[in-house]
C-alpha cells in the first residue's frame, strides 16, 4: 500500500486530505509542522509528500529543500499546497525540486488526481519505458532504469519528471510537442494555462543535458507552440 505523508499546520485541512486520500486506498500519515514533517519523511520514507507552504517556524519551501538535499529522501515526489497563486511562488517551488503544485482552495478530486499521477513516477522503471519505445537514436541513448540520458560516452541522471519530458520529446524527435500535450501526458491532468510549469522543467533539463552535449542544443523552443528535440 502506498504511503502518503501530509504536512500541513491546519488541522482541519490536514484531516480532510487524510480522509479523502484514504478513500483511494492509501496509507496516510500526518505531520503538523515542518520540523516534524521532515523527520517523518526520513523515518517513514513515504511514496509522496503533500506539503503546505505557509507553516510557522519552518515553511514548506525549506522542508522541500531539506528533502531534496537528503540522499535518502531526495527522490520522493512532492506535491506542494499553497494559498499563494503568484507565478514566482510556483517557480520557486519547481526550482527547489517540487514535482507539482496545487493552489488552495482546491477540489479533493483534483488532489487525488495529482497524487495518483505522482505515484506513477515512483516505479523503478518510468511508465513511458514500460512499452516498446525507441531507446537509442544517433548518439543519444535513454537509460530508463536509472532515469538517465547518455550522449556519446557520457551520461547524466535526470529527475523522473525530466526523464519523462525528454522521453516524450525523444519519441517525437523532429516534431513539435505542444506545451498542452506535455502537461497532459507528463502530469496526467490538464491545468489551465500553467505553461510556467513546463518552462521551469525545460530550463533544468537543458542545463543538465548541456553538460554532456558538447555545446549542441538539442531542445528547441517553438514559440507559441511547444518544444522539439533535434537529433
Amino acid at each position: 500500500m502506498n504511503k502518503i505523508l501530509v504536512v500541513d499546520d491546519d488541522l482541519a485541512i490536514n484531516e480532510l486530505i487524510k480522509v479523502n486520500l484514504e478513500l483511494c486506498g492509501y496509507n496516510v500519515i500526518q505531520a503538523y509542522d515542518g520540523v516534524k514533517g521532515f523527520a517523518m519523511c526520513k523515518q517513514e520514507m513515504p511514496s509522496v509528500v503533500v506539503l503546505d507552504v505557509m507553516m510557522p517556524d519552518v515553511d514548506g519551501f525549506t522542508v522541500a529543500q531539506r528533502i531534496r538535499k537528503n540522499d535518502e529522501t531526495k527522490d520522493i515526489p512532492i506535491l506542494m499546497l499553497t494559498a499563494l497563486s503568484q507565478i514566482n511562488d510556483k517557480v520557486n517551488g519547481f526550482n527547489i525540486g517540487v514535482d507539482d503544485y496545487l493552489v488552495k482552495p482546491f477540489e479533493m478530486e483534483e488532489l487525488q488526481v495529482r497524487v495518483r499521477a505522482l505515484l506513477k513516477r515512483t516505479k523503478q522503471i518510468p511508465q513511458s519505458a514500460s512499452v516498446r519505445e525507441l531507446l537509442t537514436l544517433g548518439e543519444i541513448t535513454l537509460l530508463p532504469e536509472t532515469y538517465s540520458v547518455k550522449i556519446g560516452g557520457e551520461s547524466v541522471k535526470l529527475t523522473p519528471i525530466e526523464f519523462e519530458i525528454f522521453n516524450l520529446l525523444f519519441q517525437n524527435h523532429g516534431n513539435m510537442v505542444s506545451s498542452a500535450q506535455l502537461l497532459k501526458d507528463i502530469w496526467g491532468y490538464s491545468p489551465d494555462d500553467d505553461i510556467e510549469t513546463i518552462r521551469v522543467h525545460i530550463r533544468h533539463l537543458r542545463s543538465k543535458i548541456g553538460k554532456i552535449s558538447d555545446g549542441k542544443k538539442y531542445i528547441e523552443t517553438i514559440y507559441g507552440g511547444g518544444y522539439k528535440l533535434n537529433i
